[in-house]
Parts: C-alpha cells; sequence; structure tokens
C-alpha cells in the first residue's frame, strides 16, 4: 500500500550571513532561467559578471539585520510550519527550498527514505509566478523523474482565490490593523511585466484589459490579476473602502520594466497625498523574510517617514500562526485524497 508524505517548499536562504554565502544562494538564486529570462550567456554574463560583484556584499549586510540567533528568518518560520502541521497530520512532513538547503532533492529523499511513495507537495505561494510555483515544479519534476522515478507527486495549486485562505489571511489583517490609519498598502513581490505574457498559454493576456475582468482565460496564470484578486476578496472581508487601500510591487532588479506601481516611489510619494498613518502587508509571501523584515518593515519604513509619513505599521505574514497551519492542512488534504482518484 502507498504511503504518503507531505512536502513543504519555500524560497530559500544563504547558509550565513557570510558574503560568500550570500553569493552562493545568488548565483543559485539568479541564474535559474524562470528569474531572469535571458538567454544562458547574457544570464551569467549578467549575474556573474556584474551583479555577484557587487550585491553579495550589499546583500549579505542586509541579511544581518534580520538573522537571528536561529538562522535565516524564513527557514526558521518554515521549519515552525513544519513542526505545527507535523502534530495535526499522521504522515510525515518535511520542507525543501527552492534554491540552498535544504533542497527539494533533500526534501524527497527524506520523505522516500520513511518509505513514502506520494507526497503532495506544497509550493507555499499564494499567487502564481513563473519565478515561484513555477519553477518550483519544474524543478521538483526534474528531481523525481532523474532520482525518484517511483515517487508520485500531487501539487497544492495557487491558492489566492480560495475563501479559507483568503479569510484567515483577512483575519491576521485585521488582528494587527492600528486603531487609526489612512490607508492599506498591500506590497506584493514584483516581476517583470515580460513574464506574465510569457506565463499565460492561452496567449489572451493583456494587461491593460484583462486583469479587471471577473472571469479570462488567463486568469488561472496570470500574477498581476491573482494579486489584484487577492487585494480584492481581503479588503471585502475587511470592509474596507477602495479608497482606503493601495496596492504596489516591491523588489525590482535592472532595468526592465517590471509591474507598477513600485512601492518604494508609492511610499516616497503618499505623505503628499495625506497619508500620513499607513499600514503595510505584503501577501505575495506567507513567511517573512529578507524582503519583508529589511525591505519593507526597515528600508520602506525610513523611506515614508523621511517623505513626511508620521506612523508605519509593518503587519507581519501568517508565519506559524495556527488558522494558517489549518488552512495549510485542509490544502495538502485535497491533494492527499486525488491520490485515491487516480
Amino acid at each position: 500500500m502507498a504511503k504518503k508524505g507531505i512536502l513543504l517548499i519555500n524560497l530559500g536562504s544563504p547558509r550565513s550571513t557570510s558574503v560568500e554565502d550570500v553569493k552562493e544562494y545568488l548565483d543559485e538564486f539568479l541564474m535559474d532561467e524562470k528569474v531572469i529570462d535571458y538567454r544562458w550567456i547574457f544570464r551569467a554574463l549578467l549575474v556573474q559578471g556584474i551583479i555577484l560583484k557587487t550585491r553579495p556584499a550589499k546583500s549579505a549586510e542586509a541579511y544581518k539585520t534580520v538573522w537571528t540567533d536561529e538562522g535565516s528568518p524564513l527557514i526558521v518560520i518554515t521549519k515552525k510550519i513544519q513542526q505545527k502541521l507535523q502534530k495535526i497530520v499522521d504522515i510525515p512532513v518535511e520542507i525543501g527550498m527552492r534554491y540552498a538547503e535544504p533542497s527539494i532533492e533533500t526534501g524527497i529523499r527524506n520523505l522516500v527514505e520513511k518509505g513514502i511513495t506520494e507526497i503532495v507537495l506544497f509550493p507555499l505561494y499564494p499567487q502564481y509566478a513563473m519565478s515561484t510555483t513555477e519553477t518550483v515544479i519544474e524543478k521538483a519534476e526534474e528531481v523525481r523523474k532523474k532520482k525518484f522515478p517511483g515517487v508520485r507527486i500531487n501539487y497544492v495549486q495557487p491558492f489566492y482565490n480560495r475563501d479559507l485562505y483568503t479569510d484567515c489571511l483577512a483575519e491576521s489583517i485585521r488582528e494587527k490593523l492600528p486603531e487609526n490609519f489612512d490607508a492599506l498598502l498591500f506590497s506584493y513581490h514584483g516581476v517583470p511585466e515580460r513574464h506574465i505574457y510569457k506565463t499565460d498559454p492561452t496567449k489572451t493576456c493583456n494587461m491593460n484589459d484583462c486583469c479587471s475582468k471577473d472571469s479570462h482565460p488567463s486568469h488561472a496564470f496570470c500574477y498581476r490579476h491573482q494579486c489584484f484578486n487577492t487585494t480584492e476578496r481581503v479588503i471585502k472581508k475587511l470592509g474596507l473602502p477602495k479608497d482606503k487601500v493601495i496596492v504596489s510591487f516591491q523588489s525590482r532588479l535592472g532595468k526592465d520594466k517590471w509591474m507598477e506601481p513600485y512601492t518604494d516611489h508609492t511610499l516616497e510619494t503618499i505623505p503628499q497625498q495625506g497619508i500620513k498613518n499607513l499600514a503595510i502587508v505584503c501577501p505575495a509571501f506567507v513567511s517573512d523574510c529578507l524582503e519583508t523584515l529589511e525591505e519593507i518593515s526597515v528600508e520602506g519604513k525610513e523611506s515614508f517617514l523621511e517623505a513626511g509619513g508620521e506612523n508605519f505599521s509593518y503587519i507581519p505574514c501568517l508565519n506559524d500562526e495556527d488558522p494558517w497551519i489549518e488552512v495549510i492542512r485542509n490544502l495538502c488534504e485535497e491533494q492527499l485524497n486525488q491520490f485515491y482518484l487516480i
């Protein structure tokens, strides 16, 4: 009889804050063609010829500001999620990272060594993107075919529009919202605009038209639509008027056109529009990490206050909150049940 297990996948993190470890991590991350989608030679010239000569030292300093005694916040939180989930399910739970260790291969191997032959793999990304969900599934399938051909994998699909997730997110935000705020900013991780079109197998996407429609063939693969849809669902549950809500996109890299508006520019300009008391949440992430703890709650706060803002409230990710663990369990159980239908 087949034995089942769960593998939770997150982005990954350097092993330490040393420049060499950060450089090794960035090399693997940025050389992924799903992250920087240039031809290999041009990607190598950009990443290894330019970025890795300057960025690792700066990134290492940024990591030092968020590093904990236990290690990388992203890894620590993912382990806490694993431990809490393991207490409420009766099958093995492991973790893997798309980049660095523990790798996806390590996670699958740990399950296989426990006799597992059917795995529910959960990419911990609410919205679908080429540089998140797609690269995780592609890597997992590559590893499975090469190293574990006897293993079957079911994947938890993006869950941005599932009520059990948006209910959980809305309640988490509600608990942490300050009493007085002028606006709630939803800051999502950005992607180059061309990624939106490249990930659309229907070839029907038009960012000037289709994202706001109730239904469109491209929506299942459109990160931009899914970000706006997440926001709409959450603010409806919170009962917030649309004029108190802002959506922006952070963490752009290079000179290509990324999705707009940009978070950094937004934080620098909204105080002049009368928004002095800001709450901000980052729903592209379920676990706090460098992009939330340093880029937003440190650098973003500084930019907002220097531009004339008065109060800046960062709302943490779901992390290992108990209601979120229940959401993970339910989404995994749905895929566990799918094995019986195959």
